[in-house]
């Protein structure tokens, strides 16, 4: 059995756990994963999704990815595959949720937005972006984590687990 193989079987194990154990976290925010790759990324995001109370997580076009560095959260956070972007967005914009996808030109700081207790968190493939066109749906809000380095852009599973901690942190403000 090669590397590739392994991971479908560990995949389709935990994915059927999954089903049966996963309950929603105490946060009511969404992580929507737009054509990741099926390396090492989903799997991190999934165990910071557990850390931090995710609602869920909306996987979409992928069919499999690694489980291993989820390190066990895949059977708690409940996650969704998807073929395509509108098929997570329909079903989020229909139960309330606001939008908002990174972008390192856009004009707010996650520290700037005030998050909404429905809120869905859309990130971009590590190399090729959204799979969407933004003009396709105006009403995604654009946001970035303001860097003062030289690099472009902080590792897609980094980026998920700062907004989610901050999302955490200012519900986390709002109720003291």
């Amino acid at each position: 059995m090669n590397k590739r193989q392994y991971m479908l079987k560990t995949f389709e194990r935990q994915r059927l756990l999954n089903k049966i154990h996963a309950t929603p976290g105490p946060n009511s925010y969404v992580i929507v994963l737009d054509h990741l790759k099926i390396d090492f990324n989903i799997g991190k995001i999934i165990r910071s999704a557990e850390a931090f109370g995710a609602s869920a997580v909306h996987i979409i076009g992928t069919s499999f990815f690694d489980p291993m560095p989820a390190n066990g959260c895949m059977k708690r956070v409940p996650f969704k595959m998807m073929k395509s972007f509108i098929e997570s967005y329909l079903e989020l914009k229909s139960q309330g949720y606001t939008f908002y996808a990174f972008d390192s030109e856009a004009s707010h700081t996650i520290y700037e937005t005030k998050f909404p207790e429905k809120s869905a968190f859309v990130l971009g493939h590590e190399g090729f972006g959204f799979s969407f066109d933004f003009n396709d749906y105006p009403e995604i809000q654009k946001i970035k984590i303001p860097q003062t380095g030289k690099v472009e852009s902080l590792n897609v599973s980094v980026a998920a687990s700062v907004v989610m901690y901050e999302f955490t942190r200012q519900k986390a403000l709002s109720v003291t």
